[in-house]
């Protein structure tokens, strides 16, 4: 088992691809990795060698931000747009979609689920 920043990446499938479970490494980023720790993209996991794996966390630990780092550094830039309170940060603060999408149709991803408000009942004559 092949343990890469606090994750265990799974055996049976192409190097490349088993290091886009690591957050903030997608496929571009798992070629570059490979190619620079001079490991096959094709081999899989489960044949890596000791070397190899030790190669690969070199590259990543030189070259990039992975996991938790990553993570703290994005809610840094998002507490630091609230707290600046420019447009993306208030949209962020209200849990509304940031990028000029509409929300009268949309943006349950960011709004959540619907929330029923009743109609007024009629006063009798």
């Amino acid at each position: 088992m092949a343990r890469i920043a606090g994750i265990d990446l799974p055996r049976n499938k192409r190097g490349v691809i088993a290091l886009t479970y690591i957050h903030g490494i997608g496929r571009s980023r798992a070629s570059h990795i490979l190619g620079t720790a001079k490991v096959s993209e094709d081999k899989k996991v489960e044949d890596w060698s000791d070397q190899d794996i030790a190669g690969i966390r070199g590259v990543i630990g030189d070259e990039f931000k992975v996991e938790g780092e990553l993570r703290s550094e994005v809610q840094m830039n998002i507490k630091r747009l609230m707290d600046i309170g420019c447009y993306r940060g208030l949209r962020h603060r209200k849990g509304l979609p940031l990028r000029g999408q509409r929300t009268k149709n949309n943006a349950r991803t960011r709004k959540g689920k619907r929330k029923t408000i009743a109609n007024k009942k009629k006063a009798p004559k």
